[in-house]
Protein backbone atom coordinates (compact mmCIF):
# COMPACT_ATOMS: atom_id res chain seq x y z
CA UNK A 1 0.00 0.00 0.00
CA UNK A 2 1.34 3.46 -0.90
CA UNK A 3 0.46 6.59 1.01
CA UNK A 4 -2.19 7.79 -1.45
CA UNK A 5 -4.04 4.48 -1.19
CA UNK A 6 -4.52 4.98 2.56
CA UNK A 7 -8.21 5.75 2.97
CA UNK A 8 -8.30 6.35 6.73
CA UNK A 9 -6.02 6.93 9.69
CA UNK A 10 -5.95 3.24 10.59
CA UNK A 11 -4.37 2.54 7.20
CA UNK A 12 -1.56 4.95 8.11
CA UNK A 13 -1.14 3.18 11.43
CA UNK A 14 -0.77 -0.17 9.67
CA UNK A 15 1.71 1.29 7.18
CA UNK A 16 3.81 2.57 10.06
CA UNK A 17 3.61 -0.81 11.80
CA UNK A 18 5.20 -2.41 8.74
CA UNK A 19 7.97 0.15 8.50
CA UNK A 20 8.98 0.53 12.15
CA UNK A 21 10.60 -1.98 14.51
CA UNK A 22 8.30 -3.02 17.30
CA UNK A 23 10.08 -0.96 19.94
CA UNK A 24 9.47 2.23 17.93
CA UNK A 25 5.90 1.43 16.85
CA UNK A 26 4.85 0.52 20.39
CA UNK A 27 6.36 3.74 21.74
CA UNK A 28 3.93 5.68 19.54
CA UNK A 29 0.97 3.33 19.84
CA UNK A 30 1.05 2.47 23.53
CA UNK A 31 -0.43 3.98 26.67
CA UNK A 32 -0.06 3.60 30.41
CA UNK A 33 -0.74 0.55 32.59
CA UNK A 34 -3.54 -1.58 31.08
CA UNK A 35 -4.18 0.99 28.33
CA UNK A 36 -7.83 1.30 29.30
CA UNK A 37 -7.63 5.06 28.87
CA UNK A 38 -6.79 4.53 25.20
CA UNK A 39 -9.99 2.54 24.83
CA UNK A 40 -12.01 5.03 26.89
CA UNK A 41 -10.86 7.91 24.69
CA UNK A 42 -12.39 6.19 21.67
CA UNK A 43 -15.49 4.89 23.45
CA UNK A 44 -16.42 8.40 24.58
CA UNK A 45 -17.35 9.30 21.02
CA UNK A 46 -19.72 6.32 20.87
CA UNK A 47 -22.00 7.91 23.48
CA UNK A 48 -23.36 10.31 20.87
CA UNK A 49 -24.96 10.22 17.45
CA UNK A 50 -24.97 13.00 14.89
CA UNK A 51 -28.55 13.95 14.03
CA UNK A 52 -28.82 15.05 10.38
CA UNK A 53 -30.92 17.91 9.05
CA UNK A 54 -31.88 17.62 5.40
CA UNK A 55 -33.30 19.96 2.72
CA UNK A 56 -30.66 22.55 3.46
CA UNK A 57 -28.32 24.07 0.90
CA UNK A 58 -24.93 22.65 1.80
CA UNK A 59 -23.35 23.02 -1.62
CA UNK A 60 -20.65 25.18 0.01
CA UNK A 61 -19.03 24.42 3.38
CA UNK A 62 -16.72 26.50 5.53
CA UNK A 63 -14.32 24.47 7.69
CA UNK A 64 -12.19 27.41 8.81
CA UNK A 65 -11.67 28.32 12.46
CA UNK A 66 -10.19 31.36 14.16
CA UNK A 67 -7.89 30.73 17.10
CA UNK A 68 -5.98 33.42 18.98
CA UNK A 69 -6.23 35.95 16.20
CA UNK A 70 -5.37 33.68 13.26
CA UNK A 71 -7.67 31.89 10.84
CA UNK A 72 -6.83 28.28 10.00
CA UNK A 73 -8.22 26.30 7.06
CA UNK A 74 -9.44 23.36 9.14
CA UNK A 75 -10.47 22.73 12.76
CA UNK A 76 -7.55 20.37 13.35
CA UNK A 77 -3.87 20.51 14.23
CA UNK A 78 -0.87 18.37 15.14
CA UNK A 79 -0.33 17.55 18.81
CA UNK A 80 3.15 17.75 20.35
CA UNK A 81 5.02 14.46 20.01
CA UNK A 82 8.52 13.93 21.39
CA UNK A 83 11.35 11.91 19.86
CA UNK A 84 9.80 12.05 16.39
CA UNK A 85 13.27 11.95 14.85
CA UNK A 86 13.66 8.38 16.08
CA UNK A 87 10.91 7.28 13.70
CA UNK A 88 12.15 9.30 10.72
CA UNK A 89 15.04 11.77 10.58
CA UNK A 90 13.84 15.41 10.43
CA UNK A 91 10.30 14.29 11.27
CA UNK A 92 9.65 17.49 13.24
CA UNK A 93 10.49 19.63 10.21
CA UNK A 94 8.26 17.45 8.03
CA UNK A 95 5.35 17.76 10.46
CA UNK A 96 5.79 21.53 10.56
CA UNK A 97 5.83 21.72 6.76
CA UNK A 98 2.71 19.55 6.49
CA UNK A 99 0.88 21.80 8.96
CA UNK A 100 2.05 24.91 7.10
CA UNK A 101 0.83 23.59 3.76
CA UNK A 102 -2.54 22.58 5.24
CA UNK A 103 -2.79 25.90 7.15
CA UNK A 104 -3.29 24.29 10.57
CA UNK A 105 -1.30 24.60 13.82
CA UNK A 106 1.69 22.42 14.65
CA UNK A 107 2.49 22.13 18.36
CA UNK A 108 6.22 21.57 18.54
CA UNK A 109 7.20 19.55 21.60
CA UNK A 110 10.12 20.81 23.65
CA UNK A 111 11.12 17.11 23.67
CA UNK A 112 11.38 17.17 19.88
CA UNK A 113 14.60 16.42 18.08
CA UNK A 114 14.58 19.61 16.00
CA UNK A 115 15.09 22.91 17.77
CA UNK A 116 12.45 25.57 18.07
CA UNK A 117 14.69 27.87 16.03
CA UNK A 118 14.94 25.40 13.12
CA UNK A 119 11.24 24.55 13.11
CA UNK A 120 10.18 28.19 13.19
CA UNK A 121 12.29 28.72 10.08
CA UNK A 122 10.08 26.17 8.29
CA UNK A 123 6.63 27.29 9.46
CA UNK A 124 6.82 30.61 11.32
CA UNK A 125 3.07 31.28 11.12
CA UNK A 126 1.93 27.83 12.20
CA UNK A 127 4.22 26.68 15.02
CA UNK A 128 3.00 26.75 18.60
CA UNK A 129 5.68 25.82 21.14
CA UNK A 130 4.82 23.26 23.83
CA UNK A 131 7.00 22.92 26.91
CA UNK A 132 7.05 21.10 30.23
CA UNK A 133 8.14 22.78 33.40
CA UNK A 134 11.55 21.53 34.52
CA UNK A 135 13.30 21.35 37.90
CA UNK A 136 15.42 24.36 36.91
CA UNK A 137 13.40 27.57 36.70
CA UNK A 138 16.22 29.32 34.85
CA UNK A 139 15.81 26.83 32.02
CA UNK A 140 12.03 27.25 32.12
CA UNK A 141 12.32 30.98 31.64
CA UNK A 142 15.04 30.63 29.02
CA UNK A 143 12.79 28.39 26.93
CA UNK A 144 10.08 31.02 27.18
CA UNK A 145 12.54 33.70 26.09
CA UNK A 146 13.82 31.63 23.17
CA UNK A 147 10.23 31.15 21.97
CA UNK A 148 9.67 34.91 22.18
CA UNK A 149 12.87 35.72 20.31
CA UNK A 150 12.01 33.56 17.29
CA UNK A 151 8.47 34.93 17.04
CA UNK A 152 6.32 32.14 18.46
CA UNK A 153 2.78 33.46 18.97
CA UNK A 154 1.30 30.66 21.09
CA UNK A 155 3.09 29.07 24.06
CA UNK A 156 1.59 25.81 25.38
CA UNK A 157 2.46 24.53 28.86
CA UNK A 158 1.77 20.82 29.44
CA UNK A 159 0.96 20.17 33.09
CA UNK A 160 -0.15 16.53 33.16
CA UNK A 161 3.24 14.85 33.63
CA UNK A 162 4.18 15.27 37.32
CA UNK A 163 5.77 11.81 37.18
CA UNK A 164 6.79 9.35 34.48
CA UNK A 165 3.94 6.94 33.86
CA UNK A 166 4.02 3.16 33.78
CA UNK A 167 4.22 2.42 30.06
CA UNK A 168 4.39 -1.35 30.11
CA UNK A 169 4.88 -1.85 26.39
CA UNK A 170 8.07 0.20 26.59
CA UNK A 171 9.30 -1.84 29.54
CA UNK A 172 8.62 -5.15 27.81
CA UNK A 173 10.41 -3.95 24.68
CA UNK A 174 13.40 -2.66 26.61
CA UNK A 175 12.79 0.96 25.61
CA UNK A 176 14.90 3.08 27.90
CA UNK A 177 16.17 6.63 27.97
CA UNK A 178 18.46 7.13 26.25
CA UNK A 179 17.47 4.71 23.50
CA UNK A 180 19.94 1.87 23.08
CA UNK A 181 20.23 -0.71 20.33
CA UNK A 182 20.21 -3.88 22.42
CA UNK A 183 20.59 -7.27 20.72
CA UNK A 184 16.82 -7.92 20.81
CA UNK A 185 16.13 -4.51 19.29
CA UNK A 186 18.73 -5.15 16.58
CA UNK A 187 17.17 -8.53 15.77
CA UNK A 188 13.71 -7.01 15.35
CA UNK A 189 15.08 -4.02 13.44
CA UNK A 190 16.64 -6.29 10.81
CA UNK A 191 13.11 -6.86 9.52
CA UNK A 192 12.84 -3.12 8.81
CA UNK A 193 15.99 -2.38 6.80
CA UNK A 194 14.93 1.06 5.54
CA UNK A 195 14.49 2.28 9.13
CA UNK A 196 17.86 0.78 10.14
CA UNK A 197 19.65 2.45 7.22
CA UNK A 198 18.17 5.84 8.08
CA UNK A 199 19.05 5.33 11.74
CA UNK A 200 22.67 4.49 10.96
CA UNK A 201 23.06 7.11 8.23
CA UNK A 202 22.02 9.91 10.59
CA UNK A 203 24.30 8.80 13.40
CA UNK A 204 21.96 6.71 15.53
CA UNK A 205 20.16 8.26 18.50
CA UNK A 206 18.77 11.64 17.40
CA UNK A 207 19.75 14.73 19.34
CA UNK A 208 17.17 16.60 21.45
CA UNK A 209 18.28 19.94 20.07
CA UNK A 210 16.14 22.16 22.29
CA UNK A 211 18.22 20.96 25.23
CA UNK A 212 21.71 21.25 23.77
CA UNK A 213 22.25 24.80 25.15
CA UNK A 214 21.84 23.46 28.69
CA UNK A 215 24.28 20.56 28.34
CA UNK A 216 28.06 20.58 28.59
CA UNK A 217 30.05 21.41 25.48
CA UNK A 218 30.42 18.41 23.20
CA UNK A 219 27.63 16.42 24.87
CA UNK A 220 26.39 13.46 22.86
CA UNK A 221 22.74 12.79 22.06
CA UNK A 222 22.68 10.22 24.87
CA UNK A 223 24.20 12.74 27.29
CA UNK A 224 21.57 15.34 26.42
CA UNK A 225 18.77 12.79 26.81
CA UNK A 226 20.14 11.79 30.22
CA UNK A 227 20.28 15.44 31.28
CA UNK A 228 16.69 15.93 30.13
CA UNK A 229 15.73 12.95 32.28
CA UNK A 230 17.18 14.66 35.36
CA UNK A 231 15.20 17.85 34.67
CA UNK A 232 11.83 16.25 33.97
CA UNK A 233 9.33 15.36 35.23
CA UNK A 234 9.10 18.22 37.73
CA UNK A 235 6.46 17.43 40.37
CA UNK A 236 7.01 20.79 42.06
CA UNK A 237 5.48 22.75 39.16
CA UNK A 238 2.53 24.76 40.49
CA UNK A 239 0.26 27.68 39.68
CA UNK A 240 3.05 29.97 40.85
CA UNK A 241 5.19 28.78 37.93
CA UNK A 242 2.31 29.42 35.55
CA UNK A 243 1.98 32.92 36.99
CA UNK A 244 5.67 33.66 36.39
CA UNK A 245 5.42 32.43 32.82
CA UNK A 246 2.28 34.50 32.29
CA UNK A 247 4.12 37.61 33.48
CA UNK A 248 7.09 36.92 31.20
CA UNK A 249 5.23 35.80 28.10
CA UNK A 250 3.68 38.58 25.97
CA UNK A 251 1.85 36.30 23.57
CA UNK A 252 -0.95 33.77 23.83
CA UNK A 253 -0.62 31.33 26.73
CA UNK A 254 -2.34 27.94 26.63
CA UNK A 255 -2.36 25.15 29.22
CA UNK A 256 -2.55 21.55 28.01
CA UNK A 257 -3.71 18.68 30.19
CA UNK A 258 -6.27 20.12 32.63
CA UNK A 259 -9.34 17.92 33.11
CA UNK A 260 -10.96 19.28 36.29
CA UNK A 261 -13.44 22.16 35.80
CA UNK A 262 -12.09 23.98 38.86
CA UNK A 263 -8.57 23.86 37.41
CA UNK A 264 -10.01 25.37 34.24
CA UNK A 265 -11.55 28.19 36.26
CA UNK A 266 -8.22 28.80 37.98
CA UNK A 267 -6.49 29.00 34.60
CA UNK A 268 -8.97 31.64 33.54
CA UNK A 269 -8.35 33.59 36.74
CA UNK A 270 -4.58 33.42 36.14
CA UNK A 271 -4.85 35.02 32.73
CA UNK A 272 -4.43 31.90 30.61
CA UNK A 273 -5.83 32.44 27.10
CA UNK A 274 -6.91 28.92 26.17
CA UNK A 275 -6.89 25.24 27.14
CA UNK A 276 -6.07 21.99 25.40
CA UNK A 277 -8.39 19.51 27.10
CA UNK A 278 -6.31 16.34 27.09
CA UNK A 279 -5.35 13.23 29.05
CA UNK A 280 -2.03 13.00 27.21
CA UNK A 281 -3.44 10.51 24.75
CA UNK A 282 -3.93 7.92 27.48
CA UNK A 283 -0.19 7.88 28.18
CA UNK A 284 -0.22 9.17 31.76
CA UNK A 285 -3.11 8.32 34.15
CA UNK A 286 -4.82 5.18 32.89
CA UNK A 287 -7.87 5.81 35.08
CA UNK A 288 -8.42 9.39 33.89
CA UNK A 289 -11.68 10.34 32.18
CA UNK A 290 -11.66 11.06 28.49
CA UNK A 291 -11.36 14.71 27.46
CA UNK A 292 -14.64 14.44 25.53
CA UNK A 293 -16.40 13.39 28.74
CA UNK A 294 -15.06 16.43 30.57
CA UNK A 295 -15.50 18.94 27.75
CA UNK A 296 -19.06 20.09 28.61
CA UNK A 297 -18.20 20.67 32.27
CA UNK A 298 -15.04 22.58 31.37
CA UNK A 299 -16.94 24.70 28.85
CA UNK A 300 -19.50 25.50 31.55
CA UNK A 301 -16.70 26.39 33.98
CA UNK A 302 -14.94 28.91 31.71
CA UNK A 303 -17.90 30.29 29.79
CA UNK A 304 -17.95 30.96 26.08
CA UNK A 305 -14.93 33.25 25.76
CA UNK A 306 -11.97 30.93 26.41
CA UNK A 307 -11.01 28.76 23.40
CA UNK A 308 -10.99 25.03 24.12
CA UNK A 309 -9.10 22.55 21.96
CA UNK A 310 -9.75 18.82 22.32
CA UNK A 311 -6.85 16.36 22.25
CA UNK A 312 -6.74 12.57 22.78
CA UNK A 313 -8.61 9.88 20.90
CA UNK A 314 -9.52 11.80 17.72
CA UNK A 315 -9.41 9.39 14.78
CA UNK A 316 -12.31 10.43 12.53
CA UNK A 317 -13.75 13.60 11.10
CA UNK A 318 -16.98 12.83 12.94
CA UNK A 319 -15.00 13.00 16.21
CA UNK A 320 -14.00 16.57 15.36
CA UNK A 321 -17.62 17.47 14.61
CA UNK A 322 -18.83 15.96 17.91
CA UNK A 323 -16.15 17.81 19.85
CA UNK A 324 -17.32 21.09 18.33
CA UNK A 325 -20.93 20.29 19.23
CA UNK A 326 -19.83 19.80 22.86
CA UNK A 327 -17.90 23.06 23.08
CA UNK A 328 -14.43 22.70 21.51
CA UNK A 329 -13.30 25.25 18.96
CA UNK A 330 -10.88 22.79 17.38
CA UNK A 331 -9.11 19.47 17.88
CA UNK A 332 -5.54 18.20 17.64
CA UNK A 333 -4.08 14.72 17.32
CA UNK A 334 -0.58 13.29 17.45
CA UNK A 335 -0.40 9.58 16.74
CA UNK A 336 -1.98 9.71 13.24
CA UNK A 337 0.46 12.31 11.90
CA UNK A 338 3.37 10.57 13.62
CA UNK A 339 2.36 7.29 11.97
CA UNK A 340 2.04 9.15 8.69
CA UNK A 341 5.49 10.71 8.88
CA UNK A 342 7.01 7.39 9.96
CA UNK A 343 5.42 5.68 6.97
CA UNK A 344 6.08 8.24 4.26
CA UNK A 345 7.68 11.41 5.57
CA UNK A 346 5.99 14.75 4.98
CA UNK A 347 3.58 13.19 2.48
CA UNK A 348 2.36 10.80 5.17
CA UNK A 349 1.68 13.59 7.66
CA UNK A 350 -0.08 15.58 4.95
CA UNK A 351 -2.22 12.56 4.09
CA UNK A 352 -3.36 12.25 7.71
CA UNK A 353 -4.48 15.89 7.77
CA UNK A 354 -6.12 15.56 4.36
CA UNK A 355 -8.10 12.46 5.34
CA UNK A 356 -9.53 14.03 8.47
CA UNK A 357 -10.41 17.26 6.66
CA UNK A 358 -12.22 15.30 3.94
CA UNK A 359 -14.18 13.37 6.58
CA UNK A 360 -15.18 16.57 8.41
CA UNK A 361 -16.42 18.06 5.15
CA UNK A 362 -18.39 14.95 4.28
CA UNK A 363 -19.98 14.71 7.74
CA UNK A 364 -20.96 18.38 7.75
CA UNK A 365 -22.62 17.91 4.38
CA UNK A 366 -24.45 14.83 5.64
CA UNK A 367 -25.86 16.58 8.70
CA UNK A 368 -26.81 19.78 6.90
CA UNK A 369 -24.30 22.20 8.42
CA UNK A 370 -22.65 24.80 6.18
CA UNK A 371 -20.08 26.19 8.62
CA UNK A 372 -18.03 24.42 11.27
CA UNK A 373 -18.54 27.27 13.72
CA UNK A 374 -22.33 26.80 13.47
CA UNK A 375 -22.19 23.31 14.97
CA UNK A 376 -23.86 22.99 18.37
CA UNK A 377 -25.68 20.47 20.54
CA UNK A 378 -28.71 20.49 18.25
CA UNK A 379 -26.76 18.18 15.93
CA UNK A 380 -26.17 15.60 18.68
CA UNK A 381 -28.37 12.77 19.83
CA UNK A 382 -27.34 10.80 22.94
CA UNK A 383 -26.45 7.22 22.15
CA UNK A 384 -28.62 4.52 23.81
CA UNK A 385 -27.24 3.16 27.08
Amino acid sequence: MNIESAINLEDLRQLARRKLPRIAFDFIDGGADDERCLIRNRQAFERYRLLPRYLRDVSQRDLSVSLFGKTYASPIGISPTGLAGLFRPDADLMLAAAARDANVPFLLSSAANASIEDVMAVAPEHVWFQMYGTRDDRINMDLVERARQVGVRVLVISVDVPVNSNRERNKRNGFSRPFRMTPSVVLDALGHPAWVLRYLRTGGIPMMRNWMPYARAGASAADVADMYGTLTPAPMISWDHIQRIRQAWPGTLVIKGLLHPEDAREALRRGVDGLVVSNHGGRQLDTAPSPLEMLPAIRAAVGNEMPLILDSGVRRGSDVVMARCLGAQSTIFGRPTLFGVAAAGQAGAARALQLVRQEIDMVMTQIGCRAFNELDRSYLWPAPE
